[in-house]
């Protein structure tokens, strides 16, 4: 099997069986986006205790590289501090832009098989969405936080 096919298996896997789809009963901070170029929408919901995120999950529609992204993203990111999880996002949108990235600090596991998206621009901005929403949340929070003290 060669390492496209792989990739390709490992996507449809997050796609066909999302990881952390659902919503959060209390005390999440919640970001809508969609994507208006090819319709893939995201609500993602975090919820985080001392600067941790404890829980991350989201409900979506769109194509499979999105949703994957979603489901791999909020995997990776349950446990990690907010800003670790905001250096994860700078790796993530890097990897997304073709670059070489040092996976030393942040383990890309299953998120390794959405860099051949990097080779289709136009499915850029459907692996990214998920991003996008964490690092939106990641601003609510430090609002929230700064409105408490």
């Amino acid at each position: 099997m060669s390492l496209d096919d792989l990739y390709r298996r490992v996507i449809m896997d997050h796609y066909q069986k999302p990881r952390n789809r659902g919503t959060i009963e209390d005390g999440a901070v919640t970001v809508d986006l969609n994507n208006p170029t090819c319709g893939d929408r995201i609500s993602l919901q975090m919820r985080v205790e001392d600067g941790t995120i404890e829980e991350a999950k989201f409900l979506g529609e769109g194509c499979s590289i999105s949703l994957a992204s979603a489901s791999m993203m909020t995997e990776a990111v349950k446990g990690l501090k907010v800003e670790e999880a905001l250096r994860f996002v700078d790796l993530f949108s890097n990897m997304m832009q073709g670059e070489d990235v040092d996976t030393d600090q942040f383990p890309l596991e299953d998120i390794e098989a959405l860099q051949g998206v990097a080779k289709f621009p136009a499915r850029i901005k459907c692996a990214t969405l998920a991003w996008k929403a964490l690092e939106k949340g990641a601003e609510e929070i430090d609002r929230k936080t700064a409105d408490q003290s």
